[in-house]
């Protein structure tokens, strides 16, 4: 057989073209930290008294798997100062394993992880008195708590870890909150230049203030938060903690919330909260309140998250089954990603006895 000298050349080269080109070619770019649909765990490494055995069997690999099955791509992790640093600023060892636990759970059970830093020790977003905004050595240390975090968690892939600065800045000064955002940015740009950082703005992260924020300009790597309770009547329906939870007359959702000769037979006290938060509601009105959050986001051209939203178990089911409804196709509709709150508890979609809420769940993350 005649062999085709050249086109065996031809091979040859191309061959090796390939090979180099392929040994040399540099690495795919990762996919991003893409998240869609999550959920809070609260009342873990936040906000809990537990310690010990209590803690370390809260929240396990098993919850971890059992997210990721019901289809949520994504978990929202509260951290509080006082559990993972002491008095003195010294980092609490099993506290911060339990963190590095719950983020190589995540990753092995294809889920992303929001870590959020929930409670200062001089920042907690319902007390009076706030430190973070007068005292510059409450500024630097909430640096510091940055920085040591950021030492923690660096070796996590961007696209399975992204940071959330603070939950729910509380100052009197709009303004106060921006400037402490750009020295955090600066910060953790330092050394993470390509790390996701969700930031939401003053007072709770409310939709209402969410064109007081400013961000640091041309930071692509930045994901907008903000947090949605309206209305607070339904949502937070006899809270304890709060002054809306004193009205434990009949409520309604959607249309009118309280019916105004309802409220005529209240005591005084609780006709003037109920009348400051009465309203008709339904989903027009909850993606009117949403838009202005939708707004700023296309201002800045980058994504938005809206990291907690909730209504308590103590709110009549149907109206609470309806609102979460509504806001979850609102957020889908506006391609916001969302977390709701919480995991297990009060708003949780597993209950304190541990069963989960089939219906809910249902309405959450439809098959």
């Amino acid at each position: 057989m005649k062999r085709n000298i050249f086109a065996e050349c031809v091979f040859v080269v191309t061959a090796c073209f390939s090979l180099i080109c392929l040994l040399g070619a540099a690495p795919a770019k990762d996919a991003g930290f893409r998240i869609s649909r999550g959920v809070n765990i609260s009342h873990w490494l936040s906000q809990s008294s537990a310690r010990g055995e209590r803690r370390l069997a809260y929240f396990t690999e098993k919850d971890v798997a059992y997210i990721a099955g019901l289809g949520y791509d994504h978990i929202r992790l509260p951290v509080d100062e006082e559990q993972l640093w002491d008095e003195e600023g010294s980092k609490e060892t099993e506290a911060f394993q339990l963190l590095h636990n719950a983020v190589k759970w995540c990753g092995d059970h294809h889920l992303r992880v929001v870590v959020d830093l929930h409670i200062l020790r001089s920042h907690h977003f319902n007390a009076k008195d706030k430190p973070l905004w007068t005292d510059p050595k409450a500024q630097d240390k909430f640096l510091q708590l940055w920085r040591d975090l950021s030492a923690e968690l660096r070796k996590y892939p961007v696209d399975l870890v992204a940071y959330e600065l603070m939950n729910e800045p509380v100052a009197d000064d709009p303004e106060d909150w921006n400037k402490l955002v750009e020295k955090a940015v600066k910060e953790v740009r330092r050394t993470e230049p390509d790390r996701k950082l969700v930031i939401g703005s003053n007072r709770w992260q409310s939709v209402n203030t969410m064109d007081q924020l400013r961000i640091p300009q041309g930071d692509r790597n930045i994901i907008l938060s903000f947090h949605f309770y309206t209305p607070m009547l339904i949502t937070h329906y006899k809270a304890s903690w709060t002054e809306v939870g004193k009205y434990a007359g009949p409520v309604n959702y959607p249309g009118q919330i309280v019916d105004p000769n309802q409220i005529e037979r209240l005591p005084a006290d609780i006709a003037r909260i109920v009348k400051a938060n009465n309203g008709v509601y339904n989903r027009d009105a909850l993606e009117t309140l949403i838009r202005k959050a939708i707004a700023t986001a296309a201002k800045y051209d980058l994504p938005l998250y809206c990291g907690e939203w909730g209504c308590l178990s103590t709110t009549p089911r149907q109206a609470r089954l309806q609102w979460y409804q509504d806001v979850r196709s609102i957020l889908e509709a506006n391609n916001i990603a969302w977390a709701n709150w919480d995991y297990r508890g009060g708003f949780g979609i597993v209950a304190r006895d541990q069963q989960p809420d089939k219906e809910l769940i249902k309405v959450l993350i439809p098959k």
